[in-house]
């Protein structure tokens, strides 16, 4: 009887197991790794934008803008002419033909230009003239309405530009909806996502540099915010690096401090409730990360130049499947995601 028990037990349990697979549900099993690709840059891409499992676009130093529409079989430079000293940190990507793209610096060194014609003519749509002011990130809320975050010219408020036809015209958002910055806080452009958005009309970016890390919530596609402070590392080189939203209410932050890129503790931190509060998470790496993103509802990845952790339980759990260097990240579908980096690197998941 013992045994016939036993038995039973034994199926019900293989019959549960294979449901859960069938299910979708996340499995300790699964392996994650990155497939590098052959870009034959040396530029360090810290821009990136996922389209498909074929096409991906990354940007970065020496004004390269890179271009795959096979995998990463191949990548093109298709970068505006005349830009070798311009550091593209940000790039949005709609399709293969169609771009935007951010350079960073003060002055007239950020930049904005767009392509439809997958890089081989680019149109100068903004170009910054506060000298005080440097542009960090962009976000893209839908194909037409799209945000830019500079830090605070003033010092006393940060920045955002609005577009509303697909980056093709650019004009500053009034200051009167925007808090009061902290002394000393900024943004950091390191990944291209210290700002993001979900579809339709909310918005978040990260700071750091203050005595805070704080993230900036909005829900009218950027024409007034609300602040929430979080208890992640803070200072004049740690903060948030990166913002990734897999719904209106779930949130990752991720970040440290670049200057101790492997002693970065309380570096990662999860929100339930739109940005509003928000909860460190214990287990995480205590190692800087500059770039995340969502392959989906539940698994969230998260990189920097010391390697690239996985989560697979919506963000409590972590653990480390790659050791190499990368800066961003990003993912188009479950099936789709990219992670580019120093030296040129660029890679896709495999699962």
């Amino acid at each position: 009887m013992a045994r016939r028990t036993s038995l039973v037990v034994a199926v019900l349990v293989a019959t549960l197991t294979i449901a859960g697979m069938a299910l979708g549900t996340p499995s300790a099993q699964q392996t994650f790794s990155w497939q590098l690709t052959p870009t034959g840059s040396s530029a360090r891409l810290r821009g990136l934008s996922a389209v498909s499992a074929n096409v991906a676009w990354a940007s970065g130093s020496q004004g390269t803008v890179l271009r795959t529409v096979d995998r990463g079989s191949t990548w093109q430079q298709v970068g505006p002419p005349g830009t070798a000293t311009l550091q593209f940190r940000d790039i949005e990507a709609f399709n293969a033909d169609r771009a935007v793209i951010l350079s960073i610096g003060p002055g007239s060194d950020s930049r904005i230009y767009v392509t439809s014609d997958a890089g081989q003519h680019w149109t100068l749509a903004f170009v910054n003239d506060d000298p005080n002011a440097f542009y960090d990130c962009m976000t893209f809320l839908d194909d037409r309405r799209g945000l830019a975050l500079s830090d605070p010219p003033d010092g006393i408020k940060f920045r955002i530009l609005s577009t509303s036809d697909g980056g093709q015209s650019w004009h500053v958002v009034s200051p009167a909806g925007m808090p009061p910055a902290l002394a000393g806080e900024f943004a950091f452009a390191a990944s291209g996502q210290c700002i993001t958005s979900a579809h339709g009309h909310r918005a978040w970016f990260g700071t750091g540099g203050a005595a805070q890390a704080r993230v900036f919530r909005s829900d009218n596609r950027g024409q007034t915010w609300r602040v929430s402070a979080t208890t992640m590392n803070s200072g004049p080189s740690a903060g948030i690096f990166a913002l990734a939203f897999r719904s209106q209410q779930h949130g990752l932050a991720v970040g440290g401090d670049f200057l101790l890129p492997t002693a970065s503790p309380d570096n990662f931190a999860l929100s339930r409730d739109g940005g509003s509060s928000w909860q460190l998470v214990p287990s995480a790496p205590p190692e800087y990360r500059s770039g995340a993103t969502w392959v989906d509802g539940h698994t969230a990845i998260a990189v920097g130049p010391s390697g690239s952790d996985v989560s697979t339980d919506g963000g409590p759990t972590w653990h480390r499947f790659d050791d190499g260097s990368f800066d961003t990240t990003d993912c188009a579908s479950p099936n789709a995601c990219w992670a580019s980096g120093e030296q040129g690197r660029a890679a896709y998941l495999v699962r």
